[in-house]
């Protein structure tokens, strides 16, 4: 797992809000993506803790991050361990989250994916992770062909 850190100043909401960046990568193994979403939630934990922010979010912020990750391990890179997983999270003093995460695989076209809560999907059991990610996120949207995913949640600060 690689890392680095960088923080500054992001434009959001038509202002300047100061922000802090974590970059990082995992190789794609399913076993590695739930120690890698305990450690950028406790970044992310940590900034959530100094703004205030509810528990609720962080929840919310997780199972998404997980849901996307898993995407991108199992069935963006499928799962070759000499393939990589990047992940961007941006932190703003404004209460926003920011998450890109990025595989190597080729890609895939988020529209052709069913909806789960239509009567054919219903008994499923899988294909319910996008869907997930755009009902706990505030914005979602697929990238390269599918290689990139952009999440973004916005949270009420008791400040602001």
């Amino acid at each position: 797992m690689t890392l680095s850190q960088n923080s500054g100043r992001a434009i959001s909401n038509s202002t300047l809000a100061p922000f802090v960046e974590l970059r990082q990568s995992l190789v794609s193994r399913a076993a590695d993506i739930s120690p890698f979403v305990d450690q950028l939630m406790r970044f992310i934990r940590l900034f959530m803790a100094k703004l205030g922010i509810p528990k609720e979010s962080e929840e919310e912020i997780e199972i998404a991050v997980l849901e996307a990750l898993a995407n991108a391990v199992i069935h963006g890179n499928g799962e070759n361990p000499e393939k990589k997983v990047h992940v961007t999270c941006r932190c703003s003093m404004d209460g926003e989250v920011s998450i890109v995460v990025r595989d190597e695989g080729e890609g895939f076209d988020s529209r052709a994916v069913r909806d789960p809560t239509a009567a054919q999907g219903l008994l499923l059991t899988h294909g319910r992770g996008l869907h997930l990610m755009r009902t706990l996120m505030d914005e979602v949207s697929f990238e390269e062909n599918g290689t990139v995913v952009r999440m973004r949640k916005r949270m009420k600060t008791p400040i602001g």
